[in-house]
């Protein structure tokens, strides 16, 4: 008995010992602001209008989370490719531009809970004779390097093994423009980003029915940042409570298809 009592002691000063040491919360608040990494030409999450300013689903959402925490919010544009590094060198303090949350990545950071459910689906010229993905057999399909989308395209084997090529591109911008001048047939992106281009630029492109997989947004952090991640967590939760998640998600989506706090 008195072993056990032993070992569970020091398995609970480890775990203060681990809290203790985390100072993200604090180093964030000691230096006034909450960076954030994103891919700035990531529309409607993070991306620059007009004005060259970033703006954003995504930047609202944490410009609200950063006033709740008392910080300033700073977006730090990234390579999407190279997120991760970005990261784990201090670069930046999270992720947070539509980003997927999947088995692979949550071995490597912490994620909050979710907030918005996504998609990985397949974007065609409106003209075009595919309507399904098996219609996609033998032909040239194009992706954003790094993005869930190249991981949703690996894991639907069969899929992919039916292609002839698979182009990579730096953002999703560049291979709907791709697509437009007919270099790829198709492109694999998220559906909201999709959904969004589509209403935006005005140009003949479809979302074919058939997705690749089901997703789920959330921001990432540093795996042993957990008082930073649960501070934005409190935040995204008190903004559901009080109204302002619906009005934000209402304001770039039309309707409040947020997910959290709701079950």
């Amino acid at each position: 008995m008195k072993r056990i009592l032993l070992a569970a002691l020091c398995l609970a000063a480890v775990h203060g010992n681990a809290l203790a040491a985390d100072s993200s919360l604090a180093a964030v608040k000691a230096k006034g602001k909450l960076v954030l990494g994103l891919d700035d030409s990531f529309p409607p999450m993070g991306f620059r209008n007009d004005d060259n300013q970033i703006v954003g689903y995504d930047i609202d959402l944490a410009r609200d989370v950063a006033r709740r925490l008392g910080v300033e919010l700073v977006p730090q544009p990234i390579d999407w490719n190279a997120k991760e590094q970005e990261l784990n060198t201090g670069k930046i303090d999270c992720i947070w531009n539509g980003f997927t949350i999947t088995d692979e990545r949550k071995q490597a950071m912490a994620f909050t809970q979710p907030y918005l459910r996504n998609a990985q689906v397949v974007v065609v010229k409106k003209g075009s004779p595919y309507s399904t993905l098996a219609s996609l057999k033998g032909k040239k399909v194009g992706l954003q390097a790094g993005s869930s989308a190249a991981g949703a395209l690996e894991a639907a084997t069969a899929f992919r093994g039916s292609l002839a090529q698979v182009v990579e591109f730096k953002d999703n911008l560049t291979a709907l423009m791709d697509l437009e001048a007919r270099g790829v047939d198709a492109v694999v992106m998220d559906l909201i980003v999709a959904e969004d281009n589509i209403k935006r630029s005005g140009k003949a492109y479809r979302v074919l029915q058939e997705s690749l997989a089901p997703e789920v947004f959330g921001v990432g952090f540093r795996k042993n940042d957990l008082a930073l991640r649960d501070a934005v967590q409190g935040a995204l939760q008190a903004m559901a409570a009080d109204g302002t998640l619906a009005k934000v998600t209402t304001k770039w989506f039309g309707k409040d298809i947020s997910v959290v706090g709701k079950k």
